[in-house]
């Protein structure tokens, strides 16, 4: 019996071996010592988890229902913020911010004219005389040679103010400087000098001198733009042993960012986390010993202790730490890598993960931004659209260990089947034969790759205007699909087109070559099947029918965009083409609403063959949904086809995320 420490919580394991060279590789991971969070923040331990796969179809109609409010709620915000008001807009379109309008211009001379202008023709326009002496009182103040250098001085204030970024004063001495001034200038026989001592004497220029230097004093004691970092590494001994003090400033809204694992009696940092306090300054380092944190021993603690240690300091923490044996190798900038998921993963649930904590919660089509690889096993990513909102990186299963630990689940199910052959799920048609062997997670990193599906690689990209994605749409027969690729040809046949099929059998005399169908001959329409040339093909009493790449290359050169209605099986051969294809997924609603859609077709299908139809959509999400670009419950037929519209035109204003090797 074995006792270990799994993310702070003591558990106990029988110590028999396990099955075979697979339970070896995952057993040495789980062997390694468990890490600790010491400050991580709550809300990492507390994400959405993942949907179970039999609620896959409420997902997709719960993502669909958030992402219309979300995108209403922005179109609402941009219509508040910009349409609101004129004064708004006309804002907007000037760089300059101040405390008044800087949209208005004009030379403070114009403008007291205008106003002296304006007054006077005010005043002959007003009948009785207590207005017109109101009148006069505001003239003889505008006309005041002290109003008019006060407004002088406003002015000159308004235009600093309005620039993007006042400038620092001058000096911190201007009332001193303006005493010296005025000595001079009394000194001097010149009128204009005597008139400037005598201005600079009078109280407002003073308090205005004051005030002046009062603004200056305090603006010259702002922090540098690089203001000053209490970080520090030292070098000294300490108890016999070379130590290293350490001292990071950590803010209460930053995470330390590092996790924690015991060694014997040792706490040990065993990984530096992306986006905390410790990575930013550069100063731990996995494999360092901490020996003391502000004055507190460390050395003999559990690493529940030190998260309790460390839930409460904030500001400068001093750690004394033994420096890791390692040699570093110097730091390279990581490049981001952006991925797929295609997978659901709930760190909750899995026994392998080092620190649960810091395990990032993702689903099936989640993009994924990846900006850390040192531990192959366990990369640090941010789910695309959370990195405002999640201060740290979290942990998922690195590509080659996903792979190695799903091809051994699979050999375990495999050899666990006989005993199951009683149930429905183990006796699905056309299973494929997978070959019996002992996993080795060294020598078979390509073992049944191709049917573990992990990650993949993605990049933006903006379709050119003169070069449309064509749209597949996808689902079950019954679902609807068929009906709006036909209403969105027959609405706007400038806009949308599709693919001309090939057919071996014989033109009939109303219909065209190349327009209703390219007609060619058996052998011929072999050789272009064998060549890879047709996303799908079938036969159809006797004669063979296909949809070709070079079909749907031509609607694309017309400058239209192609709609197609596939299988699924024919998604890998249309994804690996250049077409760049946008795919839809129809799914259907629940029974009861199915069952009214289909009866305003004068459909009256039975039970089983409606629960045939949404279990064969289930079966769709759950083999090919990695495949999908977006989906659309089908509950009503205008809203879909709106909907299907909406992400149609979507494909002109936004750059999505499509495979990488597409740009390549």
């Amino acid at each position: 019996m074995t006792t270990s420490h799994m993310n702070g919580y003591v558990t106990e394991s029988d110590g028999g071996g396990g099955s075979g060279g697979g339970t070896d590789f995952l057993e040495e991971v789980v062997q390694r010592h468990r890490e600790m969070a010491v400050d991580c923040p709550s809300e990492l331990g507390a994400r959405t988890l993942p949907v179970r796969r039999s609620a896959q179809l409420e997902r997709i109609r719960q993502q669909q229902e958030d992402r219309r409010r979300r995108e209403e709620e922005g179109r609402n915000r941009q219509e508040l913020d910009l349409n609101s008001s004129m004064r708004l807009k006309k804002l907007s379109q000037n760089p300059k911010v101040g405390i008044d309008n800087p949209t208005f211009e004009g030379s403070p001379e114009c403008m007291l004219e205008d106003l002296l202008m304006s007054l006077k023709q005010v005043q002959h326009s007003l009948n009785d005389s207590q207005s017109q002496e109101d009148i006069e009182l505001v003239l003889q103040l505008v006309q005041k040679r002290d109003f008019q250098k006060a407004f002088d001085i406003h002015n000159a204030v308004a235009h600093y103010m309005n620039r993007p970024s006042p400038p620092y004063p001058m000096m911190d001495h201007a009332q001193s400087l303006a005493q010296e001034v005025e000595v001079m200038m009394h000194n001097s026989s010149q009128k204009e000098g005597l008139e400037l001592g005598t201005l600079l004497k009078t109280p407002q220029v003073q308090a205005l001198m004051m005030a002046h230097d009062s603004v200056a004093e305090q603006e010259m004691q702002l922090e540098p733009l690089v203001p000053s970092v209490s970080q520090s590494e030292t070098l000294t001994q300490w108890g016999g042993e070379t130590v290293k003090i350490v001292r990071i400033e950590k803010a209460k809204d930053i995470p330390l960012g590092a996790t924690v694992r015991n060694d014997m009696d040792s706490v040990v940092i065993s990984r530096i986390v992306k986006g905390g306090a410790a990575e930013n300054s550069g100063l731990l380092h996995e494999g360092d010993e901490i020996l003391e944190i502000n004055g507190v021993e460390i050395r003999g603690k559990d690493v529940n202790e030190v998260f309790d240690i460390l839930a409460d300091m904030h500001g400068v923490l001093t750690f004394v730490l033994i420096p890791s044996a390692q040699i570093k190798p110097p730091p390279i900038k990581e490049t981001v890598m952006h991925v797929k998921a295609h997978f659901d993963y709930d760190p909750s649930d899995d026994p392998y993960v080092p620190c649960r904590e810091l395990g990032l919660c993702f689903q099936k089509g989640d993009i994924l931004h990846i900006i850390s690889q040192d531990d192959p096993n366990w990369w640090q990513a941010y789910r695309d659209g959370d990195e405002d909102n999640q201060p740290l990186a979290g942990l998922v299963p690195g590509k080659s260990f996903q792979q190695q630990r799903e091809a051994m689940k699979q050999t375990i199910e495999e050899d666990k089947e006989p005993e199951k052959s009683g149930k429905l799920w183990c006796a699905k048609k056309n299973k494929k034969k997978r070959k019996k062997m002992q996993y080795n997670a060294n020598k078979n990193d390509d073992f049944e790759n191709e049917e573990i599906l992990t990650y993949e690689e993605m990049a933006l990209y903006h379709q050119p205007a003169n070069r449309k994605r064509p749209i597949a749409l996808i689902g079950p027969s019954n679902c609807g699909q068929n009906e709006l690729r036909q209403r969105l040809l027959s609405s706007e046949p400038d806009r949308f087109a599709g693919a001309v099929p090939h057919t071996t059998r014989s033109r009939r005399d109303n219909e065209v070559n190349s327009r209703d169908y390219h007609f060619v001959s058996r052998q011929a329409f072999e050789m272009d099947s064998a060549a890879g040339k047709f996303i799908e093909s079938g036969e159809f009493e006797k004669n063979l029918y296909g949809t070709s790449t070079d079909s749907v290359r031509q609607v694309i050169n017309t400058g239209k965009i192609c709609l197609l209605c596939v299988h699924t099986q024919s998604l890998k051969v249309l994804r690996s083409s250049d077409l760049k294809p946008y795919i839809i997924f129809i799914a259907p609603p629940s029974q009861e609403r199915l069952r009214a859609l289909l009866a305003k077709d004068n459909k009256n299908p039975k039970p089983e063959e409606l629960r045939d139809i949404i279990e064969k959509a289930r079966e769709m999400e759950q083999n090919y949904g990695h495949l999908f670009d977006a989906a659309i419950v089908n509950t009503d037929q205008d809203k879909a086809y709106q909907e299907l519209l909406r992400l149609i035109n979507k494909l002109d204003t936004e750059p999505q995320w499509v495979p990488s090797s597409w740009l390549r």
